[in-house]
């Protein structure tokens, strides 16, 4: 139901850029791409919490293949994630996809880093940071890393020119990058490469450097964007649950720092559920296609929740500060106006 539509949808894009009176439906058609797009990364989501299958096997091969689709190596975001649904709402530790600043930080930097900063944390700011959060950075986290490997490889070899294939070993086996941390996450990130850069090559040949590109450039910034924007909003709102180590509570985490949306049932379906925010985090084991009906179950237990409609979402980018203090996030011009009382 998301693969195969999917690849029709790209099977139709070089019949109808060839007929120009039919061009106009590509719009639609790549509407259509960035919504599958989001699908199957929310369904790479529940293959890294072991979810979508009931055999960690099928989970991992899946979750490899749709972080392929997706351009992104799911084994490493998957445990970035991980620690992200551990640490939820405890905001010394994790502050989010944003890497937010405390008021404090943002009051000591210059007038123009705290431009620089509001700038990149504007809603525009989605298309591009999710096209490089996509497309880029995982090239990019390769190359610098295996960088970081032959360059202390040289100076292994310098040091002790006379090592045999048991120190070679070792230094192999022990070495970290800063660009990953465990040995399975660099084949993860290696092997996602080698088969995302591979597609890239094989779509241009049979479509058209020009026309992949182009689509291809859309259908990723634009999908990125919703599921990041999505991720945002679940956990950046008026209220949410902002605590410091101290006194913090994973199950306040789960149901004070986690919105859930109230979305068009088109929109559930491509975002598998994830809408039903709290009830994954209080138990991130339960798949998508129980998430809707665990949250009706406990409709007492989350009727305090936060729940956000799309008109509610663009507020929450306001909130791009974590007043340490207060325990509370807050808008620049909240935290300037009270700077100056």
């Amino acid at each position: 139901m998301t693969l195969v539509p999917i690849a029709l949808l790209w099977a139709s894009i070089p019949v109808l850029a060839a007929e120009p009176a039919l061009r106009w439906l590509m719009v639609p058609v790549l509407l259509a791409l960035l919504l599958f797009s989001a699908r199957s990364f929310s369904l790479m989501h529940d293959c890294g919490h072991n979810t979508l299958w009931s055999s960690s096997l099928g989970n991992r091969i899946t979750g490899f293949a749709l972080g392929c689709l997706n351009a992104i190596p799911q084994f490493p975001w998957s445990r970035g994630h991980a620690f992200h649904h551990k640490h939820n709402g405890n905001w010394e530790v994790y502050r989010g996809p944003s890497s937010l600043l405390t008021v404090e930080q943002f009051l000591r930097l210059s007038p123009a880093a705290q431009w620089r900063y509001r700038l990149i944390r504007h809603p525009l700011m989605l298309f591009p940071g999710g096209f490089f959060y996509l497309v880029i950075r995982p090239r990019l986290q390769l190359l610098l890393g295996m960088a970081e490997f032959f360059g202390a490889a040289l100076k292994h070899a310098m040091a002790s020119p006379r090592s045999g294939f048991q120190a070679w070993k070792r230094f192999v086996l022990t070495f970290k990058s800063s660009h990953w941390y465990t040995t399975g996450e660099w084949l993860d990130l290696l092997s996602n490469n080698i088969v995302v850069v591979t597609s890239w090559y094989l779509m241009a040949a049979w479509l058209g450097l020009g026309l992949f590109v182009s689509c291809y450039s859309v259908v990723m910034a634009c999908s990125a964007a919703m599921f990041i924007c999505v991720f945002f909003v679940q956990h950046n709102f008026r209220g949410s649950y902002t605590s410091g180590t101290r006194g913090w509570s994973y199950f306040k985490g789960a149901i004070d720092g986690s919105s859930n949306l109230v979305l068009p049932e088109v929109l559930n379906w491509f975002t598998a559920d994830i809408a039903f925010h709290s009830v994954h985090h209080l138990c991130e084991r339960i798949p998508n296609y129980k998430l809707r009906e665990c949250h009706r179950l406990h409709a007492d237990l989350l009727k305090g929740c936060t729940y956000l409609s799309l008109r509610d979402i663009p507020r929450c980018f306001d909130l791009i500060l974590w007043d340490s203090d207060a325990e509370e996030l807050v808008s620049i011009d909240e935290a300037l106006a009270a700077a100056t009382r």
